[in-house]
């Protein structure tokens, strides 16, 4: 683990439990792509950049995930670097807390203020500032999270965040977070159509050829969109749908689960409702949901 691999003239990724990638354009300097879940990923990668006499000027986040910021604030203040974001990703980035907030939908307890969901806060700039280094192309990856985006390097290496999981990933979780179901399945239509060198997904294998793995991922999308049809012939409320859910795929319920999950299986909720697959009613003061 944080083991750094050169995949390209000018581009490298360190293998870590999200991928962390470095662009490095003149032999000196670098920008990073991401910074890992916590402080002690922003040590390890600092020793990369000093053990190859590297100035690091930036770090790129794909989005405000705290498992890809989770190292910005360290390396902030270590090197007085530049952190770019933009949209609802640049302040959930400058305020972390935004984070658990939204995925429990409710001031989080502190079983939901860890390191895997509540980051450092750290100081963003947008991409449109003048020192984002402009040879970057930014390529916008809705779904996952509300503005999510990859980067392609000068050496037509793209960075795809967390815009699809490994097979191993969708055969041990099952449901992976998604924040808008729709714009997921846009985007994995997209990157099937993509051309690069390499691809390098955070989660995944870097590979060549993306659209297999793209194809997984968007079987897995239907195949939970219908296992949750299936559970809703009458009429049933959110926390029986999740219920069944946890047990059909044998995961296990804890806080963190509950409202990673449970976030991803509203989002689901909410586009089955919109493509008029499933109808609403309040009875009893509760809210139940049932396909048409």
């Amino acid at each position: 683990m944080f083991e750094l691999h050169q995949i390209g003239e000018r581009t490298y990724y360190i293998e870590s439990p999200a991928k962390i990638g470095i662009y490095c354009p003149n032999g000196k300097d670098v920008y990073l792509i991401d910074s890992g879940n916590d402080k002690d990923a922003g040590r390890k990668i600092k020793k990369i950049l000093t053990e190859h006499h590297w100035n690091l000027l930036g770090i790129l986040n794909t989005h405000s995930h705290a498992d890809h910021i989770g190292g910005n604030c360290y390396l902030q203040n270590q090197t007085n670097c530049k952190i770019f974001s933009s949209g609802i990703e640049l302040a959930f980035t400058e305020y972390p807390i935004l984070e658990p907030s939204f995925l429990y939908g409710g001031y989080p307890c502190k079983d939901l203020k860890h390191k895997f969901l509540l980051a450092s806060a750290s100081k963003v700039t947008s991409f449109d500032d003048k020192n984002f280094p402009k040879e970057i192309e930014i390529i916008n990856l809705n779904g996952h999270f509300f503005d999510m985006v990859g980067f392609r390097t000068p050496d037509d290496i793209i960075f795809l965040a967390d815009c699809l999981s490994s097979k191993e990933t969708l055969a041990k979780y099952k449901i992976n977070f998604i924040y808008d179901v729709a714009e997921y399945l846009n985007t994995l239509e997209k990157i099937k159509t993509l051309k690069a060198k390499l691809f390098v997904p955070s989660h995944a294998p870097v590979t060549d050829d993306i659209t297999e793995l793209a194809n997984d991922n968007i079987k897995q999308v239907h195949e939970i969109a219908n296992h949750i049809l299936a559970i809703c012939q009458e009429f049933i409320n959110f926390e029986c749908i999740l219920q069944i859910l946890f047990s059909d795929y044998d995961l296990k319920l804890t806080f963190e689960q509950y409202a990673l999950v449970g976030s991803t299986v509203r989002s689901y909720l909410a586009w089955l409702k919109d493509m008029g697959k499933l109808e609403v009613c309040f009875a009893n003061n509760l809210l139940l949901w049932k396909k048409k």
